[in-house]
């Protein structure tokens, strides 16, 4: 969540945003349409049906979007919300950008690419003017994400992914993730020093085992985030 005014992706927005975090999130950017990146996106949109004075906002590629068309918001798995409308008006919309290309979200400008994963996924550099933020989304080794970072003038953080411990690289490898020791070999692209990097995506059941294999690499800067931390930049 990002200035309490924007999400990238949306598993557990439904669930785990307060009330007053509710009613002020109203762009939510997603990424890919795996399940835990999308979870709870139709309970939130669905819980706030009544109230919404304005629609919420989905932007995504349009290759997710009609992903997200077919397979959730279908009149099966959950209604077709941006065909709905409450007292108020349209309840959702969804807003479709380009690979490349600088797009805004309320007060941000974004820039997607795609990253290598199973599915069609886009990481982010995100920027409100003074601070700069990149996030690899679900990546394995990949390119033209570390080709955008280098040509920002300056970057604050990086949100990179690392899912399996070292030891389970072949299925990161099958499923397009990273172990510590890639994410290790993916920093060697980073031109840009001194930002915070803060792991992500680690799967819950190695979680222990990644954090330790993180340590190990004595990264400067580098931590794991931790949920329900505000960070400050």
């Amino acid at each position: 969540m990002i200035d309490d005014r924007v999400t990238v992706d949306a598993g557990s927005i439904g669930i785990a945003l307060t009330e007053s975090q509710q009613q002020t999130i109203r762009d939510v950017i997603v990424t890919h349409p795996h399940m835990d990146h999308i979870a709870s996106l139709p309970i939130f949109v669905d819980d706030l049906f009544g109230e919404l004075r304005e629609p919420v906002r989905i932007h995504a590629t349009q290759e997710v979007i009609d992903l997200l068309k077919a397979d959730v918001f279908n009149d099966t798995v959950y209604p077709k919300f941006d065909e709905l409308r409450n007292a108020h008006g349209r309840v959702m919309e969804y807003v479709s950008f380009a690979l490349g290309r600088e797009f805004k979200v309320a007060h941000l400008t974004c820039t997607a690419v795609s990253v290598n994963h199973i599915v069609p996924t886009v990481g982010l550099l995100v920027s409100d003017g003074k601070t700069t933020v990149a996030f690899s989304s679900d990546t394995a080794e990949t390119e033209e994400l570390w080709r955008v970072i280098n040509a920002a003038s300056h970057l604050d953080a990086l949100f990179i992914e690392a899912s399996f411990p070292d030891s389970m690289a072949g299925l990161a490898k099958a499923s397009k993730h990273l172990t510590p020791a890639m994410l290790q070999n993916e920093l060697l692209k980073l031109d840009h020093n001194g930002m915070d990097i803060l792991a992500v995506h680690l799967k819950a059941a190695y979680r222990e085992k990644v954090v330790a294999e993180l340590k190990q690499l004595k990264i400067e800067r580098l931590s794991v985030m931790e949920p329900g931390r505000v960070y400050e930049w």
